[in-house]
């Protein structure tokens, strides 16, 4: 016997529920996505929705960029 009852549109998303805005890149460090396309994304056609996940792994290099830790003191000049 199906369950009708529990069936339910889920809407696509990229979240890995590790919400951070990364300071200077000012995307979430979990999922990539702007302040801005998080807030409209329940709004979204399914179509603005996957090309928006398509750009996602290519912004995931904006965030590996350390700015401290031990190279970084060794690159300061004495």
């Amino acid at each position: 016997m199906k369950d009708d009852i529990w069936v339910r549109e889920e809407i696509d998303s990229p979240c890995v529920k590790v919400c951070v805005v990364h300071p200077e890149a000012r995307i979430c460090v979990g999922c990539h996505r702007t302040l801005d396309e998080i807030a409209a994304w329940s709004r979204m056609t399914p179509e603005a929705r996957r090309e928006i996940m398509a750009e996602l792994p290519g912004r995931a290099p904006l965030l590996r960029r350390r700015r401290g830790g031990r190279a970084a003191r060794l690159d300061r000049p004495s």
